[in-house]
């Protein structure tokens, strides 16, 4: 008659996996202690790093990374060429575009009142611009409103900031001299920084310059804006998209020199962040696997015993493995919970944004529990190879 061959279900491994820590309770807390603090550490220091980079980020993207601008340019002969009129909407249908508008310049002029001598411009120009331009360039106003589906239709005009000071104007309902008529300010901008020609400029909307001005409808400049990653590839697109027939009369302007401090940060932040989380991710599989070595050399008469009554080497190898990952698993998940919460308070203190992203815990815990199975590889083997005899005469 067989004996049954003895099996260790894979309920029985985790009750002994369990036991095996609950058994040595300050040996498990200060084990999953040493692992708690490398992971806390790597996500502190990830999380610190990306919540600042964050700001950094922010910054830089209100300075323009993500704005271009397509004007006009020269035909083969040098002639000036012009903008389609339906080339707003095209640009707004490209892929990668989150939001596009349009200036055009008049041969109009703006002054004061009617009793200052013409010519004397002061630099100021008068622009024609669309509900959206706002939102695209980052202008915010000052004072007063943009034009609304009302106001469109009147006599009304939007100064820009110097503009305004250069003209007297300090407070909207006054009124400007402006193609040989009266037109009434119903806003001032702030000083806009993406698009500066804007604040030497007094602003009327398409209607009113088409019904009183004498605008073609034809815009000059082009402001587009679209997400970072996708600026060099929509500027390579342009100027197909604003003149299929003469792409090359078309002018883009460059990513600005923001654009590649902001590469070079996400490449500086990226670098930083894979270098500190390996070296906290080492510390911690070396300190799990000290752990286990050490578990191996106190337990060794547990061993022998088991081995005694008929376990085998399969389930002492299995038995301390599973210890590991358990310990690697519990000391993971305090890191990730007390490197969030460092991580939180000091984004707060600073006020920056919180910044950590998902794969970061998630990812550090599943390396967390890999590092812990492989550091607990050599001692599982080593105690299942331990002699019974020697096992217990130790």
């Amino acid at each position: 008659m067989s004996v049954p061959r003895s099996r260790l279900r894979p309920a029985d491994l985790a009750g002994l996996a369990l036991h095996g820590v609950r058994a040595h309770p300050m040996r498990a807390i200060l084990s999953g202690l040493g692992i708690a603090i490398g992971i806390a550490a790597m996500i502190a220091v990830i999380g610190i790093s990306t919540s600042s980079q964050a700001l950094v980020q922010q910054k830089l993207a209100e300075i323009g990374t993500n704005m271009l601008t397509v004007t006009a340019g020269k035909d083969y002969l040098g002639n000036e060429t012009k903008l389609s009129p339906d080339a707003v909407p095209r640009v707004r249908h490209l892929d990668g575009v989150e939001a596009a508008s349009w200036t055009s310049g008049l041969r109009s002029h703006v002054y004061r009142n009617p009793s200052i001598q013409e010519g004397a411009t002061n630099g100021l120009v008068v622009r024609v611009a669309e509900q959206k331009l706002p939102e695209t360039v980052g202008a915010a106003l000052a004072q007063g409103s943009w034009f609304t589906s009302v106001t469109q239709e009147q006599d009304t005009v939007v100064l820009g900031s110097t503009t305004a000071e250069k003209l007297g104007i300090t407070r909207v309902g006054m009124q400007v001299w402006l193609g040989d008529r009266f037109f009434t300010v119903i806003g001032i901008l702030d000083p806009v920084l993406l698009a500066p020609e804007l604040n030497t400029s007094a602003i009327v909307s398409s209607e009113r310059a088409t019904a009183v001005l004498g605008f073609d409808g034809i815009p000059t400049t082009i402001y587009e804006r679209s997400d970072g990653a996708d600026v060099l590839r929509v500027r390579e697109r342009l100027p197909q998209t604003v003149d299929p027939s003469s792409p090359g009369d078309v002018k883009v302007s460059r990513p600005s020199d923001a654009l590649s401090a902001k590469n070079t940060v996400d490449q500086v932040f990226t670098g930083m962040l894979v270098g500190v989380g390996s070296i906290a991710l080492l510390v911690g599989g070396i300190g799990v696997a000290n752990t286990m070595v050490i578990t191996v050399l106190e337990r060794r008469k547990e061993i022998g015993l088991r081995r005694s009554l008929g376990a085998t080497r399969p389930h002492i190898r299995a038995q301390f493995l599973a210890e590991a990952v358990l310990l690697a698993f519990l000391g993971g998940l305090a890191g990730v919970l007390a490197g969030i919460g460092v991580t939180a308070v000091v984004a707060l203190l600073n006020g920056w944004p919180l910044a950590v992203p998902a794969m970061i815990p998630i990812g550090g815990l599943a390396a967390t529990i890999a590092v812990g199975a492989i550091a607990g590889v050599l001692p599982a083997i080593r105690a299942s190879h331990t002699p019974p005899t020697a096992a217990l005469s130790a």
